[in-house]
């Protein structure tokens, strides 16, 4: 259903299994199913993800998963109650995302333009140092999550466009704004990957020899890693994740709206962008310091 009706990618059906079969597995032990088990039974089940260790965060993922689950059930007549209904999730309290400075960002990327130029170097590692400078350009000129960075096809840096189109979350398209850097930076990496003849013929933007024949998250993150400790940054302080967060801080900073934020961030409920309301906070703070006329008189 989640796939077929809600367009889920692969990753939340991936996710979505693991945790569903976490608490059949759970049930089975004490001989219940999903097709019988009590709302107590649920509940015993959360108390023991607690004690196992696992955080609110994925206490509420797995809740959020066994509710769905139950509700499809009652709706296609295999249960005649909903067990989960009254089950409440835990408190989260809602943390700040991890940002970059401006000057942080283009430490980052001068660090990977300065491995590019490096002469003495193979080809293999000249061309891991493009790419970088390829996936640092477009992601903190667009915000792409790092799934739709990876899957961009090799035809979006082959047209002169200004907007790229992107499919997200559910299937939903999207236009976000390429700038001149980012695509100066893929039409360079193309370039060079066509001057070493690697992946002739490749629909992908970022090739490789992977199941998907593009580059992994998992990938794309430890290089990134790499990039940070040669860039002198901390290397837990930098991800793909980091920098989509320092692409809309960095907007809201410097006057954009949250509902723009929102659309080329690609979440479906403004709620979700209302993390970065604290970016918004410091900003009319300043303002009204900077700008107000009796400012100074308090």
């Amino acid at each position: 259903m989640i796939a077929a009706e809600r367009g889920a990618g692969k990753n939340t059906l991936d996710a979505y299994a693991r945790d569903l079969a976490d608490v059949s597995e759970r049930l089975q032990a004490v001989g219940r199913s999903v097709l019988d088990a009590r709302t107590e039974d649920f509940r015993a089940y959360l108390a023991g993800l607690t004690a196992r260790g696992f955080k609110a965060t994925s206490v509420a993922r797995k809740l959020s998963a066994v509710r769905q689950l139950c509700r499809f059930l009652y709706a296609e007549g295999h249960r005649k109650d909903d067990p989960t209904a009254m089950i409440e999730g835990p408190r989260r309290g809602r943390s700040l995302p991890k940002i970059l400075s401006v000057a942080e960002v283009d430490r980052l990327i001068e660090t990977a333009r300065a491995l590019a130029a490096r002469t003495e170097q193979s080809e293999g590692e000249r061309l891991r140092a493009l790419r970088m400078i390829c996936l640092l350009e477009v992601l903190y000129a667009t915000g792409l999550r790092v799934s739709e960075l990876i899957a961009l096809p090799a035809a979006a840096a082959r047209r002169d466009e200004r907007m790229l189109v992107v499919r997200g979350k559910g299937s939903k398209e999207r236009m976000v704004i390429l700038n001149g850097a980012a695509r100066d930076a893929m039409k360079t990496w193309l370039a060079a990957l066509a001057e070493a003849g690697r992946f002739e013929g490749s629909r992908w933007l970022f090739p490789s020899f992977s199941e998907t024949g593009h580059l992994t998250r998992q990938h794309a993150a430890r290089e990134l890693k790499d990039l940070a400790i040669a860039a002198g940054l901390r290397p837990d302080k930098v991800s793909p994740h980091v920098l989509r967060h320092a692409f809309a801080s960095h907007l809201l900073q410097n006057g954009a709206d949250l509902r723009s934020v929102q659309m080329l961030l690609g979440h479906a409920d403004i709620s979700t962008t209302q993390i970065y309301t604290h970016v918004l906070e410091e900003r009319l703070k300043s303002l009204v310091r900077d700008l107000h006329p009796l400012a100074d008189e308090g």
